[in-house]
C-alpha cells in the first residue's frame, strides 16, 4: 500500500496503523502532476501492480460568501479537490493492466446546496461527473470508477464543528437532520470505501455513493419550524 499526504505529521500517524513490510509512505501535494506521477512510479516500482486507487484529498477553503470571495482561493480548493482525483485517475488508470478500482472522495455538499461552501460544493459537484466520464472513457479497461458521498464526518477537517459543540454542550445536536440523527464515525466511510475497491462491488461503476445517514433522501427541516 503506498500513502500519501501532504502532511507529514498525518501520514505518519495513518502509516503506524500499517505493518511496515505492506506500506511505502510518500508526502506529496495530491494536486501537483509531477508529485502525483511519482507516487504511482513509486507503487509499480514497490509492489509491481495496482489493483486500487482512493483519492481522498481534500480541503474547504475559503469560508466567505460568494461574493467577496477571491479567485485564487476559489481556483485553490478546485486544484486539490478536483484536479487532484483527476490526476489520480489519469496515473491510475494508465497502470492497471488487469483492470481495478479507483474510489473519489465527494461529498453530500456536491449533491445540493447548504452543505459546504460555495468553491467546495462545487468541486464535489464536479467530481461525481468526473467519474461518470471516466468510467465511460475507460470502458473495455476493466477499470472502475466511483465516487462516495459522505455526510458529516468528524476529521481533521470537519473537527472544528464537533469541538464547538461540544464546548456548548451541544453535541447531541450534530447531524439532527438526518434520520439517523448523528455523524458518522470515520470507520463508517472507510467500509464503503473498501466495499467500492472490493471485488464485492465488481458490477458498480460510474456511479456516487451517498452514506449520509439519510440526509439527502428528503429536503431536511426542523420539526415545529417553517422556515
Amino acid at each position: 500500500m503506498v500513502l500519501n499526504d501532504v502532511d507529514a505529521d498525518g501520514l505518519a500517524e495513518t502509516s503506524r496503523q500499517i505493518p511496515e513490510d505492506h506500506r511505502v509512505e510518500l508526502a506529496a501535494d495530491a494536486s501537483d502532476e509531477g508529485s502525483v506521477k511519482r507516487m504511482f512510479d513509486e507503487c509499480e516500482r514497490a509492489f509491481g501492480r495496482l489493483d486500487g486507487v482512493h483519492a481522498n484529498a481534500g480541503i474547504v477553503g475559503s469560508m466567505e460568501s460568494l461574493l467577496s470571495l477571491g479567485v485564487d482561493d476559489f481556483e485553490r480548493v478546485l486544484r486539490v479537490n478536483l484536479v487532484g482525483a483527476f490526476l489520480a485517475i489519469r496515473f491510475g488508470a494508465e497502470r492497471m493492466h488487469n483492470g481495478g478500482s479507483i474510489v473519489v472522495t465527494s461529498s453530500v455538499a456536491g449533491l445540493r446546496a447548504g452543505a459546504g461552501p460555495a468553491p467546495y460544493s462545487a468541486s464535489k459537484a464536479a467530481l461525481i461527473s468526473l467519474v461518470q466520464n471516466a468510467a465511460f472513457q475507460l470502458s473495455g479497461t476493466g477499470v472502475r470508477v466511483n465516487a462516495v458521498c459522505p455526510g458529516l464526518v468528524e476529521t481533521n477537517m470537519t473537527r472544528p464543528i464537533f469541538e464547538l459543540a461540544r464546548k456548548h454542550g451541544k453535541e447531541d445536536r450534530i447531524g439532527q437532520l438526518n434520520p439517523l440523527q448523528r455523524a458518522a464515525a470515520p470507520s463508517e466511510i472507510a467500509e464503503v470505501v473498501h466495499f467500492l475497491l472490493s471485488e464485492q462491488s465488481s458490477y458498480i461503476n460510474g456511479t456516487a455513493v451517498v452514506a449520509d445517514g439519510g440526509l439527502s433522501a428528503a429536503h431536511p427541516f426542523v420539526p415545529g419550524r417553517l422556515w
